[in-house]
């Protein structure tokens, strides 16, 4: 099945740079994931970085986050998913692609996060974007869109943050932007990359 699956993704990054997958992965994998990041109660203040520092600009973004992690449960099975993924991706495109890390990402009422790249061009860090979205009985009213744009900063989609939906992008070429939710907002954003750092 996530065969089926990676193959759509290659073909269509290829083609278009980006793809949106509604009801992507088994429901149960973004329910539990919700479940697991809506019981923690330590989350860590989002910081942006323009270079090797990193700092925290609540003008710019106000989201709260937590890394990743094997855990021999949910977090795992979404994260051998990416595996594949990123295992697919190495075959079909040779991308190199050697390390993969992630975030759940938590939007409170009014967070948001301003337009902003994910990799700088031609760093070749960063090379390309996930997003899963973990948030059930979502309304378009909610807010909390995703939007994403083209390399001359041009409109291209409005992706309303529904469960089970994957966001897939080429880092370096398409900047994009987090609109205000109005309730608090579950995400997984996380970056194949090439350098190791």
């Amino acid at each position: 099945m996530n065969e089926k699956l990676y193959e759509k993704i290659t073909d269509t990054l290829v083609n278009d740079g980006y793809i949106v997958i509604e009801n992507a992965l088994s429901p149960e994998i973004s329910q539990n994931l919700h479940a697991y990041i809506n019981a923690l109660t330590v989350l860590k203040q989002a910081g942006i970085s323009a270079s090797n520092s990193q700092h925290v600009d609540s003008s710019k973004r106000r989201d709260k986050t937590k890394w990743l992690e094997e855990d021999k449960g949910i977090q795992s099975e979404y994260l051998a998913f990416i595996l594949g993924l990123q295992n697919y991706l190495n075959r079909a495109l040779y991308l190199g692609l050697n390390e993969y890390e992630s975030h759940f990402a938590v939007y409170e009422k009014g967070d948001f996060y301003e337009t902003h790249l994910d990799a700088f061009k031609h760093s070749k860090n960063r090379v390309v974007t996930t997003v899963y979205y973990l948030n059930n009985e979502w309304n378009k009213e909610d807010g909390g869109e995703l939007i994403i744009y083209n390399e001359e900063n041009e409109f291209l989609r409005k992706v309303t943050p529904y469960a089970n939906t994957l966001v897939i992008f080429l880092s370096e070429k398409f900047p994009h932007e987090v609109l205000p939710t109005k309730k608090t907002r579950y995400s997984i954003a996380g970056w194949f990359r090439v350098d190791g750092h």
